[in-house]
């Protein structure tokens, strides 16, 4: 790892590096958990949590024990990792709402602002990136009934901070595949759902986003079953695919390459059957009429 590493700026995602390569050291040294564990004084459990990411912080004192146990003595190499662990230890921008997500929200959020390609499929809603403010408000409005106008305002306010991304000076390529269900459902009324449609008309012509509307007439395809997922792909390359599913009560990070790769194979066939990105263009201006 090197101090140009291009991690994306996402702590989290800095974290699944950093104990990556800490995972790959250890195992270089021939040293279990156990091992490593009692060589710095911690449990062969605080070990598998450090290369699992899944500690809250990486402490520095045992980073720099455990790179010297597995051998590491270029002081270089070492400063490097000590400065990434230090990064990694710094809270996202998305910490300031905490108070109106879930906590297993943020690793989405470290996700994504850390992708290099982003790819969904959408069965219900527009995506989170692609939402007009007004749209997003209904939509949060629906799905919170008994949340405060206060705390709806503060996750309208997160969903437009997470666009800023799309127009940084390297945003990640977007490409989603959306059912034609998305754009009839009546979120917010015709004139939310008019300047809805206007969006995705303009934002789909930005050169790294590619929106595919998958019309009623196509009839059954392969993601019929799966509900909504998205899939990450990082610039980093100690990072595999990620694929994300969501669900009421909380969502499933999926990186064995043989769980993600039926995802990444559904979105290509969705993307081959559905509207091209030219025919969608047509469509929406289609569906807007009728709105």
């Amino acid at each position: 790892m090197t101090a140009e590493t291009d991690w994306g700026g996402a702590p989290s995602v800095l974290r699944m590096i950093l104990g990556r390569r800490l995972e790959e050291l250890r195992t270089r040294a021939g040293l279990s958990y156990a091992e490593a564990g009692a060589a710095i004084g911690v449990s062969h459990s605080t070990i598998r949590r450090m290369e699992a990411a899944k500690v809250a912080r990486l402490r520095l004192a045992d980073a720099e024990k455990l790179l010297r146990v597995y051998g590491v003595t270029d002081q270089q190499e070492i400063d490097t990792f000590l400065h990434s662990v230090r990064e990694a230890n710094k809270r996202g921008w998305w910490h300031t709402y905490r108070d109106v997500m879930p906590d297993w929200f943020s690793a989405y959020l470290s996700l994504e602002q850390a992708a290099l390609h982003i790819r969904a499929y959408e069965n219900q809603s527009v995506h989170g990136l692609l939402q007009t403010e007004d749209y997003a408000r209904a939509l949060l409005t629906a799905a919170g009934p008994h949340v405060s106008a206060e705390a709806t305002e503060r996750r309208v306010a997160l969903r437009m901070r997470r666009q800023e991304l799309l127009t940084r000076a390297t945003p990640p390529r977007l490409w989603v595949v959306m059912d034609e269900t998305v754009l009839r459902w009546p979120v917010g009324g015709p004139e939310v759902m008019r300047a809805q449609i206007d969006h995705l008309i303009e934002v789909s012509r930005l050169p790294q986003v590619t929106v595919q509307l998958m019309p009623f007439a196509n009839g059954p395809h392969p993601a019929l079953s799966a509900g909504a997922f998205h899939l990450f792909r990082f610039r980093a390359r100690e990072l595999p695919d990620i694929a994300y599913l969501s669900g009421l009560l909380g969502a499933v990070y999926l990186d064995k390459a043989d769980e993600v790769v039926v995802y990444r194979e559904a979105l290509d066939r969705l993307s081959a059957q559905a509207a091209s990105a030219r025919r969608t263009e047509t469509l929406l201006a289609a569906l807007r009429k009728e709105w």
